[in-house]
C-alpha cells in the first residue's frame, strides 16, 4: 500500500483550534495548568476524577491529554489504558506526575503515554511539550499539496481526487469531506471537528446530514475494506478513517445494487 499522506489538511496547532483535557485532583494544580494553558490560547477542561472523564469520553473528543497518574478513583494510569484500548494511539497523553522513580516513567510510557513530566512541572517546558506533541500529530503543510493513498490521489488545489487516473464525481462539500478523512488517516476526527470544518456549525445528533454525506463518500471513492479502507464510527464521539491491508489497485467494478441505492447510515459506516 501507498500512502503519501500531507500535512495539510491536518488542523493547525493553534490554541483555539485545540481541545485539551486534563486529569488532576490537586484544585492548585489544575488551575496552574490551567492558567497556563490559557495563557498560550488553550482552553483546557479539567476533571477531577478518573471514572468521570471517562464517562466524558463516550460523548465528546478531545486533542491532547494531561493525566496525572495519582488521582480518586479510576487511575490516570486506568484511564489512560481505557484511551489506548478505545482511542487507539493516535491522540496524544502527557503524564504530568509527582511519581519520579524510573520504573514509573517506563511503566507510563510503554503503556502508551507520548511523554512524561514530573512535578513540580516549569510551565514553559509543558507548553514546550505540548506543542512538540500536537505538531508530530497535528502537522501542517501549504494547503495545496497533493498527496496520494493508494490509488487515491487528492489535489486540493483543483479539488480533484481520482481512483486510478479517474476522476470521482464530488460535489465541494463531499470533497472537503473526503480530505479531511484521508488527511485524517487513523486519527479519530470528533463529530465536532467534522461539522465545523465541513459546515461550520453544530449539526444536530438527530440529523443524518453528516451520514449521507459519508455514504456518498464512500461509495464514490470505493472505501470498503475490500478495496483497503475501513470507515467506522466511534459511537458517541466521531468517525476514523484506516486501511485494512494492501490496496486494490486493478478496475473496482460496479458498485453493488445496495450501495447505489442505500442511504440508511446503519450500514454505510462500520462500526
Amino acid at each position: 500500500m501507498t500512502a503519501t499522506i500531507p500535512n495539510s489538511l491536518s488542523r493547525p496547532i493553534e490554541g483555539g483550534n485545540m481541545r485539551i483535557v486534563a486529569l488532576e485532583d490537586d484544585l492548585s494544580q489544575a488551575q496552574l495548568i490551567q492558567k497556563v494553558l490559557a495563557e498560550e490560547g488553550f482552553a483546557t477542561d479539567i476533571f477531577y476524577e478518573g471514572s468521570k472523564l471517562i464517562y466524558t469520553l463516550r460523548k465528546e473528543a478531545y486533542d491532547l491529554f494531561i493525566l496525572d497518574w495519582e488521582v480518586p478513583g479510576m487511575s490516570g494510569f486506568e484511564v489512560l489504558q481505557w484511551i489506548r484500548s478505545n482511542l487507539g494511539f493516535g491522540v496524544p497523553v502527557i503524564f504530568v506526575t509527582s511519581r519520579t522513580l524510573e520504573e514509573d516513567v517506563i511503566t507510563g510510557l510503554q503503556a502508551g503515554a507520548d511523554d512524561y513530566l514530573v512535578k513540580p512541572f516549569r510551565p514553559a517546558e509543558l507548553i514546550a511539550r505540548i506543542r512538540s506533541l500536537l505538531r508530530r500529530v497535528y502537522p501542517e503543510r501549504p494547503v495545496s499539496e497533493t498527496f496520494t493513498i493508494g490509488p487515491l490521489v487528492i489535489d486540493p488545489a483543483r479539488q480533484i481526487i481520482t481512483r486510478n487516473g479517474v476522476p470521482a464525481e464530488l460535489t465541494k462539500m463531499e470533497f472537503e469531506l473526503a480530505s479531511l478523512l484521508l488527511s485524517s488517516l487513523g486519527r479519530l476526527v470528533s463529530k465536532s471537528e467534522l461539522s465545523h470544518r465541513i459546515w461550520g456549525r453544530d449539526i444536530s445528533p438527530q440529523s443524518r446530514t453528516v451520514d449521507t454525506h459519508l455514504s456518498r463518500v464512500r461509495i464514490k471513492l470505493g472505501l470498503r475494506p475490500e478495496l483497503g479502507f475501513k470507515l467506522s464510527t466511534v459511537y458517541g464521539l466521531g468517525y476514523r478513517l484506516q486501511t485494512t491491508g494492501d490496496m486494490e489497485n486493478g478496475d473496482d467494478g460496479e458498485a453493488s445494487g445496495e450501495e447505489r441505492g442505500n442511504t440508511d447510515p446503519d450500514w454505510r459506516v462500520s462500526g
